[in-house]
């Protein structure tokens, strides 16, 4: 994208850190249009220094691979009207390339209809469906006794992709949502109101019955999958893609935890590479993005406990360091709910633990990434430079990238907010006095509200300070580490460690036996030939 004349200095500074470009190539096409579309209201209030016709240019290219024809043209109208055909009312002449993919859309969609009509019907009638599932006839093989052959199950699932594609996601999700039932085997429900002697015999044969169903059960984390296979792999990310389009975020997080469950259950199987195993995780966390960012209950804490776990860093240091400003905001978002978190159970150490935790495993993080905007500088100047004024400054060009993220721009008083207090709490644990009059004027208060201010932060903060009212100022204590933090500190990750030396040595051996056979079988091979 080119930059448009006149651009303000604000302008240029947000189009230098927008991340769109860095985070579309792992992005589904239909996900691009709201991020494009959140690119255009930019342009129109004038905070990003982007032309508005190469987005319409670029929005006119990820169209054309879809078949969303009729949006396609609406675009088309824009970029080639000019203002002076708009002022006499003239309309742009509709390519008759896009007027013959029109027809053509049209006619393969009841193409599809047709052929999986009969099993279409079937999903809508709920008496039968329901005798079918229990008599677990309810997937491929058994559906054959209706004459639902596979060739319709492949036709249904082909039109859930092209109402998809077509831009139609309400019914896109429910038809992958009853496809993915014929791969699954819920757990069964029982009757619990038998009651009497006649129905002993009864309640222990279905005990024997639920045993058996127990085995087979499917897995709950993808929608009690019996078996996960690549093909189904891809159904639940197009059922996670719907799910995020129709902004359902609670049914978008249950999906996004197949997905990852999928992702897992495969590689660990070898029925996915390394590789293809690490790209699948980078697209993972790139779609979490939009699920992670709308979740108001626990979607910040959720995100920053899966980009934390090895596997998923592992996926950011080297396919997507980008992804570095969202953990850094995410850490910063939620380290005072942490803080505040379960008041009870002497949790105000291991909170307060826990919280610096999450600062200290950021800065890790920020070490491997060689990724940097304002938002992870400004932390940097914090946590190891313990440059204040850089830190200062870095926070106001913070502001700007929050405002112009799409992503973050929801969160960016908030995030203001505990940025400030983040200063504080380390302004506070480095200096033993700090004047209350020129907190006062920092602060925009007067010394009476900047010390009512100050006291309440010192409590959330957790920190051991003081209000000496004669001097005027805040003395902070010493904040020495309990033995119990200390040990919990040097031991928290004592199981991984030992269950990874164990597993190394495991397989140490294993190589060892396996060696020391071979060298035997050689030995016998070479006596047999003397």
């Amino acid at each position: 994208m080119t930059a448009s004349k006149d651009d303000t200095p604000a302008a240029e500074s947000a189009a230098k850190w927008d991340l769109t470009s860095s985070v579309s190539p792992h992005l589904d096409l239909h996900m691009m249009f709201p991020l494009l579309e959140y690119v255009d209201s930019l342009i129109a209030q004038g905070q990003i220094s982007y032309s508005a016709q190469d987005v319409a240019a670029a929005r006119l290219s990820l169209l054309r691979p879809t078949h969303m024809v009729d949006y396609a043209m609406d675009i088309y109208k824009e970029l080639h009207l000019s203002s002076e055909d708009a002022e006499e009312g003239k309309e742009v002449e509709i390519p008759q390339e896009m007027e013959d993919q029109k027809v053509r859309v049209f006619a393969r969609l009841e193409e599809l209809k047709t052929g999986c009509q009969a099993f279409d019907e079937l999903w809508r009638e709920d008496d039968k469906r329901a005798s079918l599932m229990k008599s677990g006839q309810w997937n491929i093989s058994g559906l054959a006794s209706v004459e639902i052959t596979p060739e319709i199950i492949e036709t249904y699932r082909q039109l859930a992709r092209f109402n998809y594609d077509c831009g139609d996601y309400h019914a896109s999700r429910e038809q992958l949502e009853c496809y993915l039932s014929l791969f699954t085997s819920p757990p069964s429900t029982t009757n619990d109101t038998n009651t009497g002697d006649d129905n002993m015999m009864e309640e222990n044969s279905n005990s024997v019955v639920e045993k058996k169903d127990e085995k087979s059960e499917g897995n709950p984390a993808m929608y009690y999958i019996r078996e996960i296979t690549p093909e189904l792999l891809q159904v639940l990310w197009g059922r996670l893609s719907c799910e995020i389009l129709l902004e359902s975020w609670e049914d978008a997080h249950i999906a996004l935890t197949a997905v990852k469950t999928a992702i897992e259950t495969l590689s660990s199987t070898n029925k996915m590479t390394a590789l293809e195993a690490l790209k699948q995780r980078t697209w993972l966390l790139h779609w979490s993005l939009f699920v992670f960012w709308n979740d108001s209950a626990k979607g910040l804490e959720n995100m920053v406990a899966l980009f934390s776990t090895e596997k998923y860093l592992q996926a950011v240091t080297t396919n997507a360091p980008h992804l570095l400003r969202y953990v850094t905001a995410a850490v910063l978002l939620v380290k005072r709910r942490v803080t505040k978190s379960s008041p009870g159970t002497n949790s105000s150490s291991a909170s307060g633990l826990d919280a610096r935790r999450l600062i200290k495993d950021l800065v890790k993080i920020m070490q491997h990434c060689e990724y940097s905007d304002p938002i992870v500088e400004f932390v940097d100047c914090l946590c190891v430079k313990f440059d204040f004024e850089m830190a200062q400054t870095k926070l106001a060009e913070c502001e700007e990238v929050l405002a112009t993220d799409f992503f973050l721009c929801k969160q960016t008083d908030l995030f203001m907010e505990e940025a400030r207090v983040f200063v504080f709490e380390n302004y506070c644990r480095i200096h033993h006095k700090i004047d209350l009059s020129a907190l006062g004027e920092k602060l925009a208060m007067d010394q009476a509200r900047a010390e009512r201010w100050i006291v309440d932060l010192i409590r959330n903060a957790l920190l051991d300070a003081k209000i000496d009212s004669e001097e005027k100022c805040v003395v902070m204590g010493g904040e020495p580490q309990s033995v119990y933090e200390q040990v919990m500190e040097k031991t928290r990750d004592l199981n991984l460690r030992s269950g990874t030396l164990a597993g190394n040595l495991s397989n140490m051996l294993n190589e060892a036996r396996k060696e020391k056979g071979k060298k035997a079988r050689d030995a016998l091979e070479e006596e047999d030939e003397y």
